[in-house]
């Protein structure tokens, strides 16, 4: 399987046919080397009449209904048979990084374990095969789930209500400015400003511009907080208010969270929190207390539900009592004879006449609020402050670790809550935050959050979270050493790493702007750039 395949994509071998890692290994007849195979395109292992699946009769005549939409052509899907099919996908699936192998450093991800106690929970019938237009009266217990799940998300951050229906975090940040706006309308006060510090997510000025607003940034202080001076001379009869990530994208707690929301409320304003960093201080800070008015809750973060390809986000909203009266449709109630119902519009004239409208088709990711309840009720109230606690823990750990190794900017601004950030400003000149992120696959590790949040040069963001024990710190913390060290030392291997994975380092700016996404069979499209042209191998 290690020829050029028909679009002229190979990997670089080095002389002993080994990816360059070693030369004195002895090529192989198949090209491959044990478990490390070099899969073909599925077109490329797709043989002419074959199929996994037996139909009893031929497809009649396509409906009339199509009209220009109707093929007029055969699909071109490659034929293989369900073996072929399957070694395939799982022969790909061993060449991608999973949390099941080991840990996400990613900052401001929180990609913690997903306990296998919360997928067999979802996996109920009842839960797993539930149908959203099924009648109300069958699915009682998959509404006390949601019923349950708001209850525990309105308590642990003190907030008056939650929209359970946001399906992301940016879902979750839209459907909380909308509530923002609506509030704002409904007073009869039209605003034009939201601002978004520095060291917010980049998510903060999308959600807002996308809303409608002009997206104004706050500055960040030298110790990588917001600067309350700067905020508070912005706000004016023109900020509808501002949306603010705490803990914050640099690692740190804003000190000043109670006063930016005294400040901003004094002036009209609302306070919208990024609750994407909720895992440092869940069971132990309410941000309801610190006059937030609205905050979505990464469920797939702070509460261990998959990331990602591992299944579908969910971003539920908490409300102050300010917004309450606005939150989105539909939502669940109890009706005067006990029974858990889900409000729609009609029922919404009645109990939430002021609501902002519908933000989606139906009530949000049962299998994603399956898991998380799951996850709560099996910590407990103490065991969630234990995970803050463990995760503060683990991240200052590799922050002391390491500042004498790279340049932790904050080091001296207090202890980091639920991520470190280093910058590349001491590596040696012609040596990159790139560089050591590559060097890390070779490690075994995924690398770390790179070049964000912006507010320092070749930002490095680790996230470690609580699941990670002592031991797996220390390898991870000896791998940077590591790099670290072989950068000081002038490695220049470093710089065209990784050297052990199954892909080599690309020129990534023009992957990204010149992408080969489309298979044509046996050429390629007049102009597109080869592999080894974008620097692939």
């Amino acid at each position: 399987m290690n020829a050029p395949n028909k679009s002229g994509w190979k990997p670089e071998m080095g002389p002993g046919g080994d990816n360059g890692a070693c030369a004195s290994r002895p090529m192989t007849s198949s090209g491959d080397a044990a478990l490390a195979l070099e899969e073909p395109l599925i077109f490329e292992l797709a043989g002419a009449g074959k199929c996994g699946v037996d139909f009893d009769e031929e497809p009649g005549e396509l409906s009339p209904a199509l009209a220009k939409f109707a093929r007029k052509s055969a699909v071109d899907l490659p034929g293989l048979t369900e073996p072929e099919t399957v070694r395939h996908y799982t022969r790909l699936s061993r060449q991608n990084y999973a949390i099941d192998l080991g840990p996400f450093p990613l900052g401001s991800c929180t990609m913690k374990h997903n306990p296998r106690l919360n997928e067999a929970m979802a996996r109920l019938p009842g839960f797993a095969d539930v149908h959203p237009l099924q009648p109300m009266d069958t699915v009682q217990g998959a509404f006390e789930v949601i019923e349950q799940l708001a209850e525990w998300l309105c308590k642990l951050t003190g907030m008056e209500a939650v929209a359970m229906s946001p399906k992301a975090g940016a879902h979750g940040e839209l459907c909380g400015i909308l509530a923002m706006r609506a509030a704002l309308e409904a007073r009869g006060d039209a605003r034009e400003v939201v601002l978004v510090p520095e060291s917010a997510h980049g998510t903060n000025p999308a959600t807002a511009a996308f809303a409608g607003y002009r997206v104004e940034n706050i500055p960040a202080t030298k110790d990588g907080r917001v600067d309350l001076d700067a905020l508070k001379g912005r706000l004016g009869p023109d900020v509808a208010g501002v949306m603010i990530t705490n803990p914050n994208t640099c690692g740190l707690f804003e000190r000043d969270m109670k006063a930016i929301s005294d400040a901003v409320h004094a002036a009209g304003g609302l306070v919208y929190c990024d609750g994407a960093n909720f895992n440092a201080i869940v069971g132990k800070v309410r941000p309801g207390d610190l006059g937030v008015d609205a905050m979505h809750i990464n469920l797939h973060k702070t509460f261990s539900t998959p990331h990602g390809g591992g299944g579908p986000g969910s971003g539920p909203v908490v409300l102050s009592e300010r917004l309450a009266p606005f939150a989105p449709i539909p939502f669940v109630r109890r009706d005067e004879k006990g029974r858990l119902r889900m409000v729609e519009e009609r029922g919404a004239k009645d109990l939430l006449p002021q609501t902002f409208g519908r933000m989606t088709a139906f009530h949000g990711q049962m299998g994603m609020f399956t898991r998380a309840l799951t996850y709560m009720l099996s910590h407990g109230v103490d065991g969630l402050r234990q995970v803050a606690e463990d995760a503060v823990l683990n991240a200052n750990y590799i922050l002391r670790s390491l500042e004498t190794d790279l340049d932790a900017p904050f080091a001296d601004a207090g202890p980091c809550m639920h991520e470190a950030l280093f910058s590349d400003d001491n590596l040696p000149d012609g040596f990159s935050t790139l560089d050591l992120a590559k060097g890390l696959i070779d490690e075994g590790f995924h690398p770390m959050t790179i070049y964000f949040p912006l507010v320092v040069h070749g930002a490095m963001l680790i996230e470690p979270t609580e699941t990670e024990s002592k031991q797996g710190l220390d390898r991870f913390i000896a791998s940077m050493k590591s790099l670290a060290s072989r950068a000081r030392d002038g490695d220049e291997s470093l710089k065209s790493a990784p050297h052990f994975a199954p892909r080599r380092r690309l020129d990534e700016t023009r992957a990204a702007r010149k992408p080969v996404l489309t298979y044509k069979g046996e050429g390629v499209p007049p102009g597109t750039p080869s592999l080894s042209e974008i620097g692939g191998s």
